[in-house]
């Protein structure tokens, strides 16, 4: 039996038509500027009064959107301090930032129970719909967010753009991606991939040059008290606040939400002589999540299932991957080689198989988008000059001496891999295009059936993977100026990989993945400096897959 984890709510009947998307329409011109404000400048974070974690939204269907806020109901009443009175909010979205027309209110309790987050699913809802969104709690009145809906699932969409980040380590750096992100006025929302926060205490895990800003707790991690309270450090973050009171996110949790190289039964990063069950752990960090994140989960036979799927009319339907809850624990290196090909062990788990499978298959859009949080992609790495290897061997988990397979992504899963690319291949799906963070660094590549046999063999659909918005690369743990040392090693992997079109192993940043009914592309901006908290930004790469065809490098990110 499945149930929504969401808030009960009341409502009132939509009161606007569908209309295509004009970006601001009908928005009083202070509003727009008090918006756009925030989006430019990323400093409108509150750092007092009630609502001091901002505004966000998520999971956008065409008649519903997840509403998210947390009230702070007294000085002592911080996250995860487990004290504040419990207080209604009032919750309130319009098809105008002035709310003269509003779409659907209601009033929820924040309690302890959901360490004072709120979370509406608001629903009565136009397609493909512009809202804007406000709370009201202790005499107070919220940020003003912008949220959207999605396109009714039969609509012809032209275009389709996302932002898509991952791997935001507070300690390694500034968040200047989810600034430049906010400062846009074209995206639908925002995909992100999994690492939105990281568990290790103060000063484990840091940047190129040590931490810029320090964690709280300074513990790591491990009840939930601690998850909640690291989750609420992040969100005060002014850029994540922008972004998020900016455009709706789409999210999935990788292994750091919880600890790292986390699997079913337990994580790498996980003492259970000193730090308890790791069911407890986990639950902690999962409810913890949930109340923190806009994100529309179900519960499956008492299982959190955050795995889903969202359409964008008859355009795009994005299938978003849980590729922790059910894995098998990774293999070691010498285990790899062993068992990676064993039917037995599993990445999705068998239920959340069928369900990508038989969703591909059947999908009626043109594109099939994966949110896929670690990689797809076939690797084999050659024996390398001895700094580098130990440098991809820290950053991507991968033994030195060169092997085949990395044993936390779907190298270490291959039977469960050989599933998913038969699938494609025989029922003959088409424009097929994984969404991929994770490894802290930038790759596109076409997904060949067989790729010895590549570029004559057949391909099941490509890969884009984007960079870490702070988290190390390798080029960080190289110590090396930018674009030196990983230069060699980015042309060895290649050369290995001929089905790998493009690999940077520096930089930091964001992807931009625009779609339209002739192709889709992703365009790599990279930031300037994680450690300045005004960083710039620059046009890294663009590659874009035409419809049924193969990666293509372009000269210059869409317009």
């Amino acid at each position: 039996m499945k149930s929504l984890i969401v808030a009960e709510i009341a409502e009132i009947p939509a009161e606007s038509s569908f209309a295509r998307r004009t970006l601001f329409k009908g928005g009083s011109v202070a509003a727009v500027a008090a918006l756009t404000t925030v989006a430019l400048t990323g400093r409108a974070a509150a750092t007092s009064g009630v609502f001091q974690h901002g505004v966000a939204s998520g999971d956008p269907l065409p008649t519903a959107v997840i509403l998210w806020t947390r009230v702070t109901v007294a000085e002592d009443a911080t996250p995860g301090s487990g004290l504040g009175e419990a207080t209604p909010v009032r919750w309130e979205i319009a098809t105008d930032p002035d709310f003269g027309t509003l779409a659907a209110t209601g009033t929820v309790t924040a309690s302890t129970g959901t360490d004072h987050t709120v979370k509406v699913d608001a629903t009565g809802l136009t397609p493909g719909q512009d809202y804007y969104y406000r709370f009201t709690a202790c005499g107070q009145t919220s940020p003003v967010g912008r949220t959207r809906t999605a396109p009714a699932p039969d609509s012809d969409v032209d275009r389709l753009r996302l932002g898509l980040v991952s791997c935001a380590n507070w300690e390694a750096g500034w968040f200047g991606s989810y600034r430049h992100l906010a400062a846009r006025t074209d995206l639908d929302a925002i995909v992100h991939l999994g690492d939105y926060i990281y568990e290790y205490a103060r000063g484990k895990y840091t940047g190129r040059n040590g931490a810029v800003r320090g964690h709280d707790p300074v513990n790591e991690i491990v009840s939930l008290s601690d998850y909640r309270t690291r989750h609420g450090q992040y969100k005060t973050d002014p850029d994540l606040m922008a972004l998020h009171a900016t455009v709706p996110f789409i999210c999935t949790w990788d292994d750091h939400e919880s600890a790292d190289n986390s699997w079913r039964d337990g994580a790498e990063n996980h003492d259970p002589a000193t730090e308890g069950p790791w069911a407890d752990r986990k639950a902690a960090s999962a409810r913890a999540y949930l109340e923190w994140m806009p994100v529309r989960a179900t519960r499956n036979d008492g299982q959190v299932q955050i795995y889903r799927r969202l359409r964008f009319g008859t355009l795009a339907e994005l299938s978003m991957l849980d590729l922790r809850s059910y894995r098998d624990e990774e293999a070691g290196p010498v285990a790899g080689w062993r068992h990676a090909d064993d039917p037995s062990r599993t990445l999705t788990g068998r239920t959340q198989m069928e369900w990508l499978t038989a969703g591909l298959t059947s999908s009626p859009a043109r594109w099939k988008l994966i949110g896929n949080s670690v990689m797809v992609a076939p690797l084999v790495f050659p024996p390398l000059e001895s700094a580098t290897t130990e440098a991809i061997t820290t950053a991507l988990g991968i033994p030195q001496g060169g092997i085949t397979v990395n044993g936390d992504q779907w190298d270490g899963y291959t039977a469960d891999r050989r599933t998913l690319f038969d699938a494609i291949s025989h029922n003959q799906v088409r424009d097929v295009v994984f969404l991929t963070g994770d490894i802290h660094t930038s790759w596109a590549s076409d997904l060949p059936v067989n790729p010895a046999n590549y570029p004559a063999g057949p391909t099941v659909g490509v890969e884009f993977v984007i960079p870490s918005v702070t988290s190390s690369s390798v080029g960080d743990t190289l110590k090396m100026p930018p674009r030196t040392a990983s230069i060699p090693a980015e042309e060895a992997i290649k050369a290995a990989n001929h089905h790998l079109r493009y690999v940077e192993l520096d930089s930091h940043g964001f992807g931009v993945l625009d779609v339209t009914a002739g192709q889709t592309q992703m365009d790599w901006f990279y930031v300037l400096d994680v450690t300045d908290p005004g960083t710039g930004v620059r046009h890294g790469m663009s590659f874009a897959v035409p419809a049924g065809g193969r990666i293509e490098q372009r000269a210059t990110p869409t317009s």
